[in-house]
């Protein structure tokens, strides 16, 4: 495996449970990528607001035997809508309390959260979010709610690209809860890579990969850029697209220039703060609704930090054109706006103000999907959060693992079968 985020530890994970010597190397001094956690005066930072829902990476960790110790979130919310806050519906009392909608849109919305789960999303592959909504919703309150919603869902802000499917079955597990972690996303990957090592997976960090050498359409080796060469019949790129094009000569012959080229990059500038304490305790979940914001007290169901501070993420879903500054000024207005005081109660901050959330997702320029096998080179495969067939984010990441090595795995087998035909065929 090429790359020590999810992605690429999940896939060693599982290959060395199906028996296969595996090796993960990974340019950096830590495993995780992007899920990494880091510690400033005690509060546990994660990269940007991280949360688990229950699909395929929640069932993928617990079919692991990750503990994933956190907690279920409180759904209670608010809305920023005209520079005001407001109480968001989240259940029956909510619902017909709240002022954001009118009676017809009250029961428009109970509809929707009636039929949500069941909903057929697969018939929405090769619809735009923006259709979607538009062609299902009459109220207009009620669509804004909705855009919010699949905006924090997918952290993407351009609903014409965004494929509805997808999102939308995202939403489905995230109404069926969100799990915070404690001590951050990076307990996961603390977890992957104890697991890996249980299984004797060679876990080669500060390690930089620069080519995967093959040689008449086979892969044979990676080659590291001290000049170590590992020798491997199949390699699992879990990095970035246009990283694996680097990687690999002559890629633009193969899908991975495609996949390269169709890829749409999501960036959030983010800015996460350790507080005292709350200067306003109820305001704890809170959607931009006509800004690309949000809001969440992650402490309010985790344990990130060491002497009670709470933990509170700020993201600001960013588009094509992004502005350090002006970001900044933004989350910081959120935060005055939602908890009054904040500056006072303030021990440590950490502002990133453009991380990339997603290397691509299902949106409706997509050629093709990428994966898992690259068709011109026995033995490369892909796998990460843009390696996407329908996943979204984390799911992504374990679900384009997960292929990869069942790809891998059953091209094996049928050769061995291929060479076990031909040597009974040679023995009559």
């Amino acid at each position: 495996m090429v790359g020590g985020g999810v992605a690429g530890l999940t896939a060693a994970v599982y290959a060395a449970r199906a028996g296969k010597k595996t090796a993960v190397i990974e340019k950096g001094e830590r495993f995780g990528g992007r899920a990494v956690t880091v510690k400033k005066e005690g509060a546990y930072f994660s990269l940007g607001g991280h949360a688990l829902y229950r699909g395929d990476a929640y069932d993928t960790f617990r079919e692991l035997g990750l503990r994933l110790q956190g907690g279920w979130a409180s759904a209670d919310a608010w809305g920023i809508w005209k520079g005001k806050l407001l109480a968001l519906p989240t259940g029956v009392k909510s619902l017909f309390a709240t002022p954001f909608l009118s009676w017809k849109g009250k029961l428009e919305l109970a509809s929707w959260l009636a039929k949500l789960g069941k909903l057929d999303t697969y018939r929405y592959e090769r619809t735009s979010l923006r259709e979607w909504i538009e062609g299902n919703m009459r109220d207009p309150m009620v669509r804004h709610l909705f855009y919010a919603l699949l905006r924090t869902a997918s952290f993407v802000t351009a609903p014409d690209l965004l494929a509805a499917g997808p999102i939308l079955r995202h939403l489905q597990n995230a109404v069926r809860g969100v799990l915070y972690l404690d001590r951050g996303f990076g307990s996961i990957v603390e977890e992957l890579s104890e697991t890996a090592a249980g299984l004797g997976v060679k876990l080669l960090a500060d390690s930089k990969a620069v080519a995967v050498e093959h040689r008449e359409g086979s892969v044979r080796h990676v080659r590291c850029e001290d000049g170590t060469i590992i020798e491997a019949a199949n390699v699992v790129l879990a990095v970035p697209p246009a990283a694996a094009c680097r990687f690999v000569p002559g890629a633009d012959a193969t899908a991975l220039k495609t996949w390269k080229e169709q890829a749409i990059e999501v960036t959030a500038a983010c800015l996460d703060v350790a507080l005292r304490r709350l200067p306003d305790p109820k305001r704890q979940l809170v959607y931009g609704i006509d800004q690309t914001v949000f809001l969440s007290n992650q402490s309010r169901a985790a344990h990130l930090s060491d002497d009670g501070a709470q933990v509170v993420a700020v993201i600001k879903y960013q588009g094509k054109e992004t502005d350090a500054d002006r970001d900044l000024r933004d989350l910081e207005q959120t935060l005055d706006l939602v908890q009054p005081g904040w500056r006072s109660e303030l021990i440590v901050k950490q502002y990133l103000p453009k991380i990339t959330v997603s290397h691509d997702f299902m949106h409706m320029k997509r050629r093709e999907n990428p994966g898992p096998a690259v068709p011109q080179i026995e033995g490369l495969y892909v796998a990460g959060e843009w390696a996407s067939h329908g996943e979204v984010l984390a799911d992504a990441a374990t679900a384009s693992a997960k292929r990869a090595v069942r790809h891998l795995l059953s091209r094996e087998s049928k050769e061995t079968m291929a060479d076990g035909n031909r040597s009974f065929v040679s023995r009559i």
